[in-house]
């Protein structure tokens, strides 16, 4: 019996290891600031609520208490994400030449494969462990034209084309959990995380009077970072019907990204926010169940994200870009809240649905430098099936459309009178495999 329990778990080895090396690939998301809604194929049919709720193997993403409930059992597969109306708008109404060029531009790049991977094992009656792969999140833009080519043009710098960035984040996690109680769970996830980052057509903040580490600012290829941190969660069912799910996970420690000192606060420094999350899921019947979330992600911790970008950089050098204090994206923390309901069918049939509500990222005069991450949206409706096709094997599907959101405003400092917006809407089709071990 043993020699078999190996032979599955090595078996289980190479194909997690084959799934990895797929997701060396790049991953991209922008949908709660840089936070997908969700993880694994069943949460996202539920937009992301599934604190208490745990489904599959991609659960201790969410909440690592929850790998108990899941069983023996590996589900891959990949998403279609596709950001549309990724861009934005500059009207002529500047008081100054330092403007964005007048017009619309909408983002290239507008279809990404992300793969994800997940693996769990119950140990015994009481202890289980698991292997999640997945993105974290990401951004990335590229626009055709010479965005900031007039900034460049009052500092005496030839700005090229395109202008943009490319961000992503791959993560792997490996769980244990246990059972303290017939109805309390806990968990702890100890987090890996990789992340590449480049920047083009940014030559007009290359200067003296823009950054404290010329050179360092773009136009330098794929940077890489590492870093680490921890999930930890739990889940207790209060009764037959109401289970509830505590979850936090740490804010991932990153390396700098040393060719872009020059360009992220903190000299180069992005580390991922802490987030937490708390939720429900109430069975109202045999068939039906209702969940939902509140989740916290806390991007002002990380200046890079949380710092302005409509400072007076001229007289403070402080506040230039590489700088401890210099300037960012703009972001506030987030809190979204998280509604699902999934109902079985009869016993291959389960069909879900969704809906996500976040706060506003960041406010209108910090749209400069979110024209290079448009992470405007705050609204995500879903809607996902399971289908037991045999017994040991199912398949699942995940739709979510994120509903078209602008941020409208002025920076009073780099662009004076000039008024426009920030805009993004998003598809995204997943699927994946279920195979239980019996």
């Amino acid at each position: 019996m043993k020699n078999k329990w190996l032979q599955q778990l090595s078996r289980k080895t190479y194909l997690g290891l084959s799934v990895l090396s797929l997701m060396a690939a790049p991953a991209v998301w922008a949908t709660n600031g840089y936070s997908p809604t969700g993880f694994g194929t069943i949460n996202k049919g539920l937009a992301g609520a599934g604190a208490a709720l745990p489904q599959d193997a991609m659960t201790v993403a969410t909440n690592p208490a929850g790998l108990l409930a899941v069983g023996d059992r590996m589900d891959m597969g990949a998403a279609l994400f596709s950001p549309s109306r990724r861009g934005y708008k500059a009207n002529a109404d500047a008081a100054s030449p330092l403007q964005i060029t007048p017009g619309r531009e909408y983002s290239n790049n507008d279809v990404f494969l992300i793969p994800h991977f997940g693996w769990s094992r119950q140990l015994d009656d009481d202890a289980a462990i698991g292997v999640a792969v997945g993105a974290n999140g990401g951004m990335n833009t590229e626009y055709s034209s010479r965005v900031f080519g007039n900034f460049g043009k009052a500092f005496g710098i030839p700005v090229s084309a395109p202008t943009g960035v490319d961000f992503s984040q791959l993560f792997v996690g490996t769980t244990y959990a246990r059972k303290l109680s017939e109805t309390h769970f806990v968990g702890i996830m100890p987090v890996l995380a990789l992340q590449r980052f480049k920047a083009y057509g940014l030559e007009a903040f290359d200067n003296p009077n823009a950054s404290n580490d010329m050179g360092n600012v773009t136009n330098n290829g794929y940077d890489y970072a590492w870093g680490y941190g921890v999930r930890i969660g739990w889940m207790g069912q209060l009764n037959e019907q109401l289970t509830l799910g505590i979850s936090y996970q740490s804010r991932l420690y990153m390396s700098k990204f040393d060719k872009y000192s020059g360009l992220f606060a903190e000299q180069g420094d992005f580390d991922t926010p802490s987030t937490w999350v708390i939720g429900a899921a109430y069975k109202a019947s045999d068939r039906l169940t209702l969940t939902a979330d509140y989740q916290m992600i806390n991007y002002g911790e990380v200046n890079a994200l949380s710092n302005a970008n409509d400072l007076n950089i001229f007289s403070n050098p402080h506040q230039r870009l590489g700088a401890d204090d210099g300037l960012g994206f703009g972001w506030d923390d987030m809190g979204i809240i998280k509604l699902g309901v999934q109902w079985q069918y009869n016993s291959q049939w389960t069909l879900r649905a969704g809906y996500s509500h976040a706060d506003k990222l960041f406010k209108g005069g910090q749209a400069l430098f979110n024209i290079l991450a448009p992470a405007t949206i705050r609204d995500h409706v879903s809607a996902g099936l399971s289908y037991a096709y045999a017994k040991d094997n199912h398949l699942n599907l995940a739709v979510t459309r994120a509903l078209n959101e602008q941020i409208k405003g002025t920076n009073t400092v780099f662009t004076p009178g000039q008024t426009g917006y920030v805009e993004m809407a998003q598809w995204e089709v997943e699927i994946s495999w279920t195979h239980y071990f019996r």
